[in-house]
C-alpha cells in the first residue's frame, strides 16, 4: 500500500484511470505472469491509477482466492508508482471479505460495486456501504449503477461516512449527478471525488466535465493506451479539435461496435489486448467471445485510431 492518501493522488490525475483485464491461461486458470505484464505496461504507458479486479477485470468470475492473488500481483507490478484500487462486491458479508482480502494484498483503496441482485432502498444501501467502509482502513469509492442508484440526500450521507472518499457514476443521468454534486458541495465540507464510470467513458466525458466531473474510467486504455492518453491530454489542455477527432473517428465507432454484443464492454476490450500482442486469454462464462467479424472490425478500428494520432490538427 502506498503512503500518500488515495484521494490526494486521484484528485488531479496525470493520465487515464486504468482498469486492466484479468489474464487467463489456455486452461482457464489465472495467468499472473501475463497479468503483471499487462499491469506494468499500463503503468509505464502513463496510467494514473490501476483499478484491479473490477468490472473490466471480471470481478464476478473470480473466486476470493483468485481475487487476492490478482490484487497482490497488481500491487507488485505497480511497485508503488501509482495507487492500486480493488473491486469489492456482492452481499455485505462477501463485500467485507473481499475488502479485507484487498487490504491484506496491499491495495490502496476499494471500488465498492452494487450489492448482488436485490433492489434495496436507500436506508439499506447506506447500511451496506457503511459496513464495507468500516471493515478496513482502505478508502472507499462507491459505484452507482444497476441496482444501486442513490438520491442526492443519500450521497450526502455517504460523503459524511468515515472512509468513503468518492462516488463513481455508471448510470448516466446527468440531471441526477448535477443534483448530487450540488447537494454534497453545499452540505459536506472538503473535497469529495466523482468519477464517470460509464462504459467507454470517453464518449460522455465532455458532458461530465460540464458538471465538474473530470475523473473517468478508461477500459480502452487496456489496448490502445496512446489513444486514451492523447484524449486525456486533449481534455486537460482544452484541445477540442483533437478530442473531437478521436471521438468521431475512434470512440464513437468503438461504442457502436461494442453495442453489437452483450458483454462486449469486457470481451471486446480483452480481444483488443490480444490483438495488440499480449495473450490474456478469453473471458470466463457467462461472458462469451466476440464474433470473428467483430474482432476484424476492431483490428481495423485500432489502425484507424492510431492513424488519427498522426493527423495534423
Amino acid at each position: 500500500m502506498t503512503s500518500a492518501p488515495l484521494a490526494e493522488r486521484l484528485s488531479i490525475p496525470s493520465g487515464p484511470l486504468f482498469f486492466p483485464v484479468t489474464a487467463f491461461g489456455p486452461d482457464g486458470s489465472l495467468d499472473l505472469d501475463v497479468y503483471r505484464t499487462h499491469v506494468r505496461r499500463g503503468v509505464e504507458a502513463g496510467a494514473a491509477a490501476v483499478f484491479a479486479c473490477c468490472g473490466t477485470g471480471e470481478f464476478h468470475a473470480l473466486t476470493p482466492e483468485e481475487f487476492e492473488r490478482c490484487v497482490r500481483a497488481a500491487v507488485e507490478a505497480a511497485e508503488g508508482r501509482v495507487p492500486v484500487v480493488a473491486g469489492a462486491g456482492y452481499g455485505t458479508a462477501l463485500a467485507v471479505r473481499y475488502a479485507r482480502l484487498a487490504e491484506a494484498a496491499g491495495a490502496d483503496g476499494l471500488l465498492a460495486m452494487p450489492p448482488y441482485l436485490v433492489i434495496a432502498g436507500q436506508e439499506g444501501l447506506l447500511r451496506h456501504y457503511r459496513e464495507v467502509a468500516a471493515a478496513t482502513e482502505l478508502p472507499v469509492i462507491v459505484y452507482q449503477r444497476d441496482n444501486a442508484v442513490f438520491t442526492p440526500r443519500a450521497v450526502v450521507e455517504l460523503a459524511r461516512t468515515d472512509g468513503i472518499i468518492g462516488f463513481k457514476d455508471g448510470l448516466g443521468d446527468l440531471d441526477l449527478m448535477q443534483r448530487i454534486v450540488s447537494a454534497v458541495r453545499s452540505e459536506v465540507p472538503g473535497d469529495f471525488l466523482y468519477f464517470n464510470g460509464l462504459p467507454t467513458a470517453e464518449q460522455t466525458q465532455l458532458a461530465y466535465r460540464g458538471i465538474g466531473i473530470t475523473l473517468y474510467s478508461s477500459a480502452v486504455f487496456c489496448f490502445v493506451p496512446e489513444i486514451a492518453l492523447a484524449f486525456h491530454q486533449a481534455l486537460a489542455s482544452g484541445d477540442e479539435a483533437t478530442a473531437h477527432r478521436l471521438l468521431d473517428g475512434f470512440y464513437r465507432p468503438f461504442v457502436e461496435l461494442r453495442a453489437q454484443g452483450r458483454g462486449y464492454a469486457v470481451s471486446l476490450v480483452k480481444a483488443g489486448v490480444r490483438l495488440r500482442g499480449l495473450d490474456v486469454g478469453e473471458v470466463r462464462p457467462p461472458l462469451h467471445e466476440p464474433a470473428e467479424d467483430h474482432v476484424k472490425q476492431l483490428a481495423q478500428l485500432i489502425e484507424r485510431g492510431y492513424a488519427l494520432l498522426e493527423e495534423d490538427v
